[in-house]
Parts: structure tokens; C-alpha cells; sequence
């Protein structure tokens, strides 16, 4: 008989690395890092494929985009040549404004520290969902992403699985609900969970791949 929490490991095991750190984001809960997960946050909000969104966080973040004060110092042409050197041509003038509008809303706002964000929304998920999206180019499916990837280090948060990592469970039989999939692993790995299950519902990972391999442990 199949064990979920051995198919959670499987997945862990091949998947284990979250967005942010694909991107080179040493996630923490400090303003540096928080923002970055915004930029990445951006990027991957666009109709674009995972991998040139990861590559063009890389890119900005390579070009010393990592602080708001940096982003916004940049200018919207260097924005976008990194952009482009990620292969983010397609919105990449669009995106390149945004960054730059995003970016004077963070120091506007929150004084360029997320963490004033997240206090402010004191435990409340709806609240913090709504704060992310008046960032331009984050709706709230680029909130369910932000917030998917800091429950790492926002403990408050956990356990958050959006829709597509709640897809990706049903494609491996595994419960569709959060807290079904909090039972099957510890909480320090749950945002890695998330994030695995979300490359399953992509199509980046085979369901049948892990399944048959959590079978034959």
C-alpha cells in the first residue's frame, strides 16, 4: 500500500528546492531578501514560462537590482537589458516599469521593509493578499506566489498551498487541502512541499515518476 508521507519525501528528494532559491534568493526574513521575492514575485506573475522568470531574477539581481533603492535607481533602460539578457523580451518593457513603479511604492509604503507589511496585516492572510496586490503586476495569483514562497520564513503563514500546488496533490493522489498536506511532512519543509507540488501541476515534474518511485522504496 502507497504511504503519502513516502511520496512526499520522493518529491522532496527531486524537487526540493523552492522558486527563491532557484533564483539565487537566500530567503530570510529581512528586507533585502523579502524584496527580492517580490522582483521574482513580479516575473512570475507574467504569461511566461518558470524558467526565463527564474533567469531573469538572476539577471537583475546579478546587475545589483536586489534593494528597492537599487531597482529604482536603475534605470528603465538597464532594467530592461536585464531583462533581456534572461530572455524576458516579451513584456520586458512593461515589466521594466513596474519594477521601477514597484519599487518607489515599497520605500513609499513600507519604508522598503516588508516585514512593516507583514505586521501590519498581523497574522491576517486575506489582509496580506490584498497589500500584495497593490504592487503593479501582482494580482492574486502573484499573492498566492509571494506568500506560498515566505511561509518559510513566516511561520504564520504555513500552511499555504495555493491552487496550483493544491493541483499538483490531486495529480499525485496526495490530499488537496493544506492542512492534508502539512500532516506529511515537517514544517520547516512544507513551503518546499508547496513549491514541488506546484512544479508537478506545470508539468516540470512526472507524477507517475515520483508515484512509481515512492513504490519501489
Amino acid at each position: 500500500m502507497r504511504d503519502d508521507r513516502n511520496v512526499a519525501r520522493v518529491l522532496l528528494d527531486r524537487q526540493g528546492r523552492t522558486y527563491a532559491e532557484e533564483a539565487g534568493i537566500r530567503l530570510a526574513d529581512r528586507p533585502g531578501p523579502l524584496y527580492q521575492l517580490l522582483v521574482l514575485t513580479t516575473l512570475l506573475s507574467t504569461r511566461i514560462r518558470a524558467g526565463v522568470a527564474l533567469a531573469a531574477a538572476r539577471e537583475l539581481f546579478a546587475a545589483g537590482y536586489r534593494t528597492p533603492q537599487a531597482m529604482e535607481a536603475a534605470s528603465w533602460q538597464d532594467r530592461v537589458d536585464a531583462l533581456g539578457r534572461g530572455h524576458y523580451r516579451r513584456y520586458d518593457e512593461r515589466t521594466a516599469t513596474m519594477l521601477g513603479t514597484g519599487a518607489r511604492l515599497c520605500l513609499d509604503r513600507w519604508h522598503g521593509d516588508l516585514r512593516r507589511m507583514h505586521r501590519e496585516a498581523d497574522g491576517d492572510r486575506p489582509v496580506l493578499r490584498r497589500l500584495l496586490t497593490e504592487f503593479p503586476g501582482i494580482g492574486p495569483i502573484g499573492a498566492d506566489i509571494f506568500l506560498r514562497e515566505a511561509q518559510t520564513v513566516w511561520p504564520d503563514v504555513r500552511p499555504y498551498a495555493d491552487r496550483r500546488a493544491l493541483a499538483g496533490a490531486k495529480r499525485l493522489g496526495l490530499p488537496a487541502n493544506p492542512g492534508g498536506l502539512a500532516g506529511l511532512v515537517g514544517d520547516a519543509d512544507f513551503g518546499r512541499l508547496a513549491s514541488a507540488l506546484v512544479r508537478v501541476a506545470l508539468g516540470e515534474e512526472s507524477a507517475g515518476e515520483v508515484s512509481r518511485s515512492a513504490t519501489a522504496r
